[in-house]
């Protein structure tokens, strides 16, 4: 019998990891290592003899740590990047031993059938349309793009245009309808799509980022023809905000116009009858993407594209070769995504779901939400802060006001910031938001507790006075 190579390296990880998770509340979110520093621990010539594999995982535990970010922390508040659940984690660990590659059903059955389970319990648990398809991908990037290609193949099916077969070269102009404020990442799927910045429309907003209901109308007055895609959000990424769907669907729709809800965390409210009605009227929308790794706290990398036109999806996304056996029976994954080698994502998904049920995804939504309107509350409540936006679920922002000169108020929030991740307590991310510097408040981890709460509105309130102090003696 051969020897098991696997065992040594396996052992290894299973102990450093267990070390990592047990040691999260105690370790500073953020070390303060520079580049220079953690690139030379990294540095190396190109071997040109190997490595025993377990003396490798060692090294490799003893390089990765010191540049780590603690988001697997309750404490880590700086993007919508929640800490994966315990089945998650395993079922990864697993799906990393079996190493099946779910771009068909023939390639790994287990893998289909999982992603198929998990899909069909994604749309229950968010309350989309029975009869929607749906695809894994790495992530609401590619979600948007995927939903945003179907899209597009649409609406230039609706005009005559068979894209598929033409490409863009002749085919009739197409308009993109979003907000001021809409995600990076559906500015990159447009691009990716082949729209430049001449094909959209940036309707204004209100304080939260919604989109502004009368201004849409007017733009559909002003152009009632051309085909076109509206862009909506559910949790703006500052404030958390969600765009009037049951005002503005209809109106779309009025138009011929594909919908397209972006709710990569937002989308996630709809398991909470506390938060449900900031969803009122999404079910009718064309198409919508939310990521996994988000609020449902399975491991990066792992999203969710959904569309109410399962025939146009296949179409757009469908292109089979001799080489690759199609199944007539089960769903072939490589159909509906567009990546053909690919993680078995549904693994993860499905035990997560099992792990918690839905009124545990309930709970950690609704969990999240009020120690997000902790956070933002305790802190906006410190001498020398200000709440620029209450959580509408998860989401806030705040503002530090410098003790001398209000002009100075954004270097007096980002040194604010600087010093509050220096101690290592908690994890924020500056950002701007209607032209003011920001320290966005984002609660997405499992793991977040009161203490932690706790822990990092004292940790501002000493951010706070040390910069402060640092001021009024220069």
């Amino acid at each position: 019998m051969k020897d098991n190579l696997y065992k040594k390296p396996l052992e290894i990880a299973h102990r450093e990891a267990l070390n990592f998770l047990d040691q999260l509340d105690e370790t500073p979110v953020s070390r303060n290592l520079s580049y220079g520093e953690l690139k030379e621990l990294w540095q190396r010539e190109l071997p040109v003899e190997g490595t025993p594999a377990e003396e490798v995982i060692s090294d490799l535990n003893k390089t990765a740590v010191p540049g780590l970010r603690l988001n697997q922390s309750g404490r880590f508040y700086a993007w919508v990047i929640g800490g994966s659940h315990p089945s998650a984690v395993a079922a990864d660990w697993l799906t990393g031993a079996w190493d099946q590659n779910a771009g068909l059903y023939a390639g790994s059955p287990a893998a289909g059938i999982a992603e198929e389970i998990a899909g069909s319990w994604l749309k229950q648990i968010l309350h989309l349309p029975e009869q929607a398809s749906f695809a894994f991908v790495t992530g609401c990037q590619m979600a948007n793009f995927v939903c945003l290609n179907v899209a597009r193949n649409f609406l230039f099916k609706q005009a005559g245009w068979d894209f598929e077969t033409h490409g863009f070269y002749g085919a009739p102009a197409m308009r993109v309808i979003c907000g001021e404020y809409k995600h990076n990442t559906i500015t990159r799927a447009l691009r990716m799509l082949g729209f430049g910045s001449n094909h959209v429309v940036n309707i204004p907003t209100d304080d939260h980022g919604d989109i502004r209901v009368e201004a849409l109308k007017m733009e559909f007055e002003r152009d009632s023809t051309t085909p076109t895609m509206v862009l909506l959000q559910a949790g703006e990424i500052h404030t958390g905000a969600f765009d009037d769907f049951a005002s503005i669907i209809p109106v779309a729709h009025a138009h011929n116009a594909w919908v397209h809800i972006d709710g990569a965390f937002g989308l996630w409210a709809n398991v909470s009858q506390t938060y449900a009605h900031h969803m009122k009227g999404a079910e009718r929308a064309d198409s919508w993407a939310t990521d996994g790794h988000k609020w449902l706290n399975v491991p990066y990398d792992c999203g969710y594209a959904f569309t109410a036109h399962p025939k146009e999806h296949f179409q757009a996304m469908t292109n089979n070769a001799g080489y690759l056996p199609t199944d007539q029976v089960a769903r072939d994954e490589f159909n509906w995504n567009p990546e053909l080698s690919r993680r078995a994502r549904g693994f993860a998904t499905y035990a997560v779901i099992r792990e918690l049920g839905l009124k545990g995804i309930t709970d950690l939504v609704e969990r999240n939400c009020r120690h997000a309107k902790s956070i933002v509350e305790g802190i906006g409540r410190l001498t020398g802060a200000e709440v620029l936006a209450h959580p509408v679920i998860n989401q806030g922002l705040i503002g530090f006001v410098h003790p001398e000169d209000p002009e100075r108020n954004d270097d007096f929030t980002l040194d604010v910031i600087q010093a509050l991740n220096t101690s290592g307590e908690a994890f924020f991310q500056a950002s701007t938001f209607k032209g003011r510097k920001c320290m966005r408040v984002s609660v997405s981890g499992w793991r977040t507790t009161e203490q932690d709460v706790e822990r990092a509105v004292n940790a501002a309130r000493q951010a706070i006075k040390t910069v402060s102090d640092q001021v009024k003696g220069s």
